[in-house]
């Protein structure tokens, strides 16, 4: 097993050297290097769900690497470093777990979420979705829009509730006479039900679409080749 401390100094290391002698590092900032990170994000999932330990750690590596870069653009703005990242970052968890490192309690994992929401609340700026990323992919974003709303006040629906959402719009769809920008506003409404359904059932509804499509992909390329 490598030494974990010495593994990181090496990576440190190469980082700094690739962003001096690689042409390509050398031209990158952090709007061309996001956009490798998320994508590097999303394979992670596809490993994880997959229960490949060896391609999870391999796509830990490439997500790493990316940390290490954008850490890297920081302090050569003056802006920070990795260091201050990880103190940053060792700050938050200690403010976000009272019930480890304070007085509050927590039993159970709806517990924890409880006080999790308690804190977020009074740490927002810009109101209750004040610092909600607009580009995150769709079906995230309807998530964080339905657990902020929940956390205001708004009653948290069941999965029926939320499939009868989705069951209405579906019938809507086909209507007769129906303009594409009414079906457009249905199917906006399906989608957004369907997200509220997934989280009433605790399943993650963007790492779900992905899975079936990569089935769907694998089924298509299998009865291709059994041709």
């Amino acid at each position: 097993m490598a030494d974990s401390a010495e593994a990181l100094a090496r990576l440190d290391a190469i980082t700094r050297r690739l962003r001096v002698e690689c042409p390509w590092d050398r031209e990158q900032d952090e709007r061309t290097i996001v956009p490798h990170t998320v994508e590097e994000a999303y394979e992670l999932a596809d490993a994880a769900h997959a229960g490949d330990d060896a391609k999870l750690a391999d796509e830990l590596g490439d997500v790493l690497f990316c940390v290490y870069f954008l850490a890297l653009l920081l302090e050569e703005r003056g802006a920070g470093d990795l260091g201050r990242v990880a103190e940053d970052l060792v700050a938050k968890l200690v403010r976000r777990h009272p019930h480890v490192f304070g007085d509050a309690e927590a039993v159970t994992e709806a517990d924890v979420k409880r006080n999790w929401d308690a804190i977020k609340a009074g740490n927002e700026g810009g109101g209750l979705f004040g610092d909600l990323p607009e580009n995150l992919p769709a079906l995230l974003h309807a998530g964080k829009v339905q657990r902020r709303a929940q956390r205001a006040g708004y009653p948290e629906r069941h999965a029926g509730e939320a499939l009868g959402d989705v069951r209405g719009a579906a019938g809507l769809l086909l209507a007769p006479g129906w303009t594409g920008e009414q079906r457009f506003a249905e199917i906006g409404t399906l989608l957004y039900g369907v997200v509220e359904a997934a989280r009433a059932l605790e399943v993650d509804p963007e790492v779900a679409l992905r899975v079936h499509s990569e089935k769907v992909k694998s089924d298509i390329e299998e009865a291709e080749t059994d041709q």
